[in-house]
């Protein structure tokens, strides 16, 4: 009777502590898994940290680069017409291309989602994405200013050139494959009374506004477009 007793009780203290190993090896394992995790991300932000640093180091290596190129072209063509010339047709190339930041006379125009829709009080024939600005809003209206006489544009900073890509992919709208978010700032060098246009009765800005879009335009004495950051290249241009 008392060898089953000291049996039984053999097994109970067993089993407990076999649960309180257990225990132990899986609380050691979802630490060790939560420091290393953490040890993970702080290696990956301290590289991106790193390689953004670089970036910034280049970057401006490049624009310094580019003011003492400038600099140079602009003392060798002093004093040679011919040169000269060129050298004006190269900066109006670069300024029509986007490679170069521009100043001067336009619009600032402010589009933002509608603040006052909801899930809750959109209406039951209405569509709650009517109310927010999309890719191809964008798209329309920078070819409204283009058709407006605009000569550079940007949205965001993000200067628009030829090969821009206004996209969406799920609820993010992408431009030069760089995320914007409204509201969307949208800045064009051109003749502002030209711009008034764009806010006829029955064009576009008065089409998005019925839906509670917020438009806002401004005529500005000075506008600031960035140039484009990115690589111009062609695939089938030669």
């Amino acid at each position: 009777m008392k060898k089953n007793k000291i049996a039984v009780l053999l097994g109970i203290v067993c089993l407990i502590l076999t649960i309180a190993i257990i225990i132990q090896v899986n609380t050691i394992k979802r630490t060790s898994s939560t420091v290393s995790k953490r040890f993970s991300e702080d290696n990956i932000r301290d590289e991106v940290l790193k390689w953004k640093e670089k970036y910034d180091k280049e970057t401006q290596n490049l624009d310094n680069a580019e003011k003492e190129l400038a600099k140079i072209r602009e003392e060798a063509t002093k004093d040679d017409v011919t040169a000269s010339a060129l050298e004006e047709q190269i900066t109006l190339n670069n300024n029509l291309l986007g490679l170069t930041d521009l100043e001067g006379k336009g619009i600032e125009l402010t589009i933002k989602d509608d603040p006052n829709i909801n899930t809750e009080n959109v209406a039951i024939l209405d569509d709650i994405s009517n109310h927010l600005v999309h890719d191809n809003d964008l798209r329309m209206i920078v070819n409204e200013l283009k058709n407006a006489g605009a000569e550079a544009i940007s949205i965001n900073d993000q200067r628009i050139v030829t090969t821009t890509a206004i996209t969406c992919i799920g609820n993010v709208i992408k431009i030069n494959d760089e995320k914007v978010s409204s509201p969307f700032v949208i800045k064009a060098i051109c003749f502002p009374e030209r711009m008034e246009t764009l806010t006829r009765g029955g064009g576009y800005l008065d089409f998005i506004d019925d839906y509670g879009i917020v438009v806002s335009l401004k005529k500005l004495e000075k506008v600031r477009i960035p140039k484009y950051t990115g690589v111009i290249s062609s695939k089938y241009m030669k």
